[in-house]
């Protein structure tokens, strides 16, 4: 086993101390004498005056944004300096941040349980059992990905105000009688937890450090968000400009994502495209290019209603909005692909090794597919589905306009 005194030298100044509820009572003694050795302290104020009693150098609240003090900080290298966080920093805490600045040879991070280690060890739930979320800074709607039936949540509360927010959404879509349980500055002498279902929740005074547990109980016509690609038609808001569920699942599946990744939605339309990118995996991005308003607004109404507020509408018409955007690992054209520049645009800024998928209906967009793939290979298939209707007192087939798609890796 490392020992952290040890491990403290030139080499690595920085020390990131992980602090609970209970302040310096429960700091090890490694962690204690890095406080009152630092020639500088940061963190956030609550954190600064847990520690107060340590403290004998500069203290540097967090200002906002955050990333103004990294200046300060890195001024001191070499210097014994402490950041102060909650419980273990690298658990949506500050360390991410602090990794995009500085190495992690430079630091030693001392961490303590998290918020979700506690919460799940005063519940008694295993923790590999359940969804951790955050909803600090984040859009509510976010957990709606992963309201399952019999699904246990640990989300991180913005504030008091947070457990009556997810309550009321809770009920809204037909999960009122899922319990909501409030753990209230867990760890510290302050700590609470009470409980209520979703659809009677009536607590108050809720403290502003909060975390949330959700076991979730769906009635029979909640909706539900599956793990599967090809979401039902209707669970999207549209004005007929949506790629239908059959196909969209092949698209998917040629769009391949993986974690970590960027989708360009080039013709965003009612965004179910991009929107089901983002819901198969939480490190994934998307931005959609949308030239109406109208659409771009719905399609924002959409992500949020299926649990994607992370999508990133950007309101004008390809290729001249594209120059100012991130370049993506995979793009999708579901619409102008005929129009002057925009696959040159698209496929100029894609990564290489990235995936392009684009599909049409009509001969012209067919002709534009088909010189395409002559001039940089590929793949070209043809989706065609048919549907059961009535006809009089019978059934029969009845074939949707069939649709082309082109996919290609670019080189």
């Amino acid at each position: 086993m490392v020992n952290p005194a040890a491990t403290c030298n030139v080499a690595r100044w920085l020390s990131i101390i992980g602090i609970g509820e209970d302040g310096v009572d429960g700091l090890a003694a490694p962690a204690r004498r890095l406080i009152a050795q630092a020639v500088l302290v940061a963190g956030g104020a609550r954190h600064l005056e847990l520690a107060t009693s340590l403290i004998e150098g500069e203290r540097l609240p967090w200002p906002s944004p955050l990333q103004l003090a990294f200046d300060q900080i890195a001024s001191r290298r070499g210097e014994p300096v402490v950041v102060l966080a909650s419980g273990d920093p690298f658990n949506y805490g500050v360390g991410k941040q602090l990794m995009q600045r500085f190495e992690p040879g430079e630091m030693l991070c001392l961490p303590q349980p998290s918020a979700f280690s506690l919460a799940a060890a005063r519940l008694g739930w295993p923790l590999q059992d359940v969804a951790p979320v955050t909803l600090h800074g984040r859009a509510l709607e976010g957990i709606i990905r992963h309201l399952t039936p019999s699904a246990r949540i640990l989300a991180l509360a913005r504030d008091g105000s947070t457990a009556a927010k997810l309550a009321a959404l809770l009920t809204s879509r037909r999960m009122g009688r899922s319990r909501l349980t409030v753990l209230e500055a867990i760890g510290g002498p302050h700590e609470r937890v009470r409980s209520a279902l979703a659809d009677e929740f009536d607590l108050s005074d809720i403290h502003p450090l909060t975390t949330l547990a959700i076991e979730v109980e769906a009635g029979p016509d909640a909706p539900l968000i599956p793990l599967s690609s090809g979401l039902a038609d209707d669970l999207f808001e549209h004005d007929g400009q949506i790629t239908k569920r059959d196909v969209r699942a092949v698209t998917l599946s040629a769009l391949s994502p993986r974690p970590g990744e960027l989708l360009w939605d080039v013709g965003l339309g009612s965004g179910s495209v991009a929107i089901e990118w983002l819901l198969r995996h939480g490190s994934l991005c998307a931005v959609g290019i949308e030239a109406r308003q109208d659409r771009a607004d719905r399609a924002m109404r959409n992500a949020l209603a299926l649990g994607a507020p992370e999508l990133k509408v950007v309101v004008g018409r390809a290729p001249d909005v594209l120059a100012d955007i991130a370049p993506p690992d995979a793009v999708f054209i579901g619409g102008g692909i005929s129009e002057e520049g925009v696959f040159e645009g698209a496929w100029s800024k894609l990564k290489s090794g990235g995936r392009l998928v684009a599909n049409v209906i009509s001969l012209e967009g067919e002709a534009r597919l088909i010189d395409l793939f002559n001039r940089h290979g590929g793949e070209l298939i043809r989706v065609a589905v048919s549907r059961i209707e009535p006809v009089g007192r019978m059934h029969g087939w009845r074939q949707a306009m069939p649709v082309t798609q082109w996919r290609v890796t670019k080189p």
